[in-house]
């Protein structure tokens, strides 16, 4: 079991029903749904009963109820230890934010951190991966959400989400490769890649491309550097049918009729978010935002 888990149970229980919870745990009901779904698989029994008015526990529910408290404590007040050996912070946390980060990745742990660090500003800043490099070791971020872990001593990090990133296609395009479990990537092959820059984040372009080259995927053209395309151009690129992009199952942009969202057969395609910090930072509120993200989901 997971810390992410055990707090999505009790958010649950306490709140009487999963749209409750899903607001207080900033997640939407349909992944919280899954989450529960999900534990109940990996305990082998029923932790829930559901009903018009809202969810109540089963007997075995009411044990874990009081097993996940305890655990959730105990993690809380080893924090609380920690947090005795580092520093308050200077009041604004400059935070590194990717593009398409899942929206219910920052919320639990920005409420965290207002919860026990109130006086902390988060000041958030678009950047790509290695632009947050440059800045966390100039000293202008002191944290970022990097698609890559660095190398090295100088840096601390921690895997934060992992999303089996799909494919956006035509509508027609798809009606006529997709199979009942989705997408073969093997499948788009003839169709024009719409990638990013390799200069803003070199090791994950890199493995884009050899796994879609395995795939016999012609790659094409780069992207111009430091020039990635909008949502709306990527749409409308695809939306011709002559081209396709990856993208995560929870992207936050709405799509056109004529534009579709796969799942890849077999999940190729993984990418990976790491909170990066200054292994050398001893901030109070930091250590606290990292707590925040708890365990890796998948999406």
């Amino acid at each position: 079991m997971e810390l992410r888990e055990l707090r999505a149970f009790v958010a649950v229980v306490e709140d009487g029903g999963l749209s409750a919870a899903a607001r207080r745990l900033h997640v939407s009901q349909p992944a919280l749904s899954q989450t529960i779904s999900a534990l109940e698989r990996q305990l082998g029994v029923k932790l829930l009963v559901r009903s018009s008015t809202g969810v109540s526990p089963t007997e075995a529910g009411t044990t874990l109820l009081a097993e996940a408290r305890a655990v959730l404590a105990r993690h809380d007040q080893a924090l609380r230890a920690m947090a005795a050996y580092s520093t308050e912070g200077a009041g604004v946390l400059r935070l590194g934010v990717p593009l398409e980060l899942p929206t219910d990745l920052l919320g639990p742990a920005l409420d965290r951190l207002a919860a026990v660090c109130p006086e902390t500003r988060v000041q958030a800043l678009h950047l790509s991966t290695a632009a947050q490099v440059a800045a966390l070791r100039a000293g202008e971020l002191d944290a970022g959400l990097l698609r890559e872990r660095p190398g090295g001593p100088e840096f601390d990090a921690m895997l934060v989400v992992r999303e089996n990133l799909g494919v956006l296609l035509s509508a027609e395009q798809a009606a006529e490769i997709s199979c009942p479990d989705g997408i073969r990537l093997e499948t788009l092959s003839g169709l024009e890649w719409l990638s990013f820059p390799r200069s803003g984040s070199p090791a994950w372009y890199d493995e884009v491309v050899a796994i879609l080259r395995s795939h016999g995927v012609d790659i094409g053209p780069p992207a111009p550097e430091g020039q990635a395309l909008i949502a709306e151009v990527k749409l409308a690129a695809v939306g011709t049918g002559k081209a396709f992009a990856l993208a995560p199952p929870n992207w936050a942009q709405t799509l056109p009729d004529t534009v579709t969202w796969s799942p890849l057969i077999g999940n190729p395609l993984v990418r990976r978010t790491w909170a990066v910090w200054p292994a050398a930072s001893r901030r109070r509120d930091l250590a606290n935002l990292i707590a925040g993200f708890d365990e890796p989901g998948v999406s």
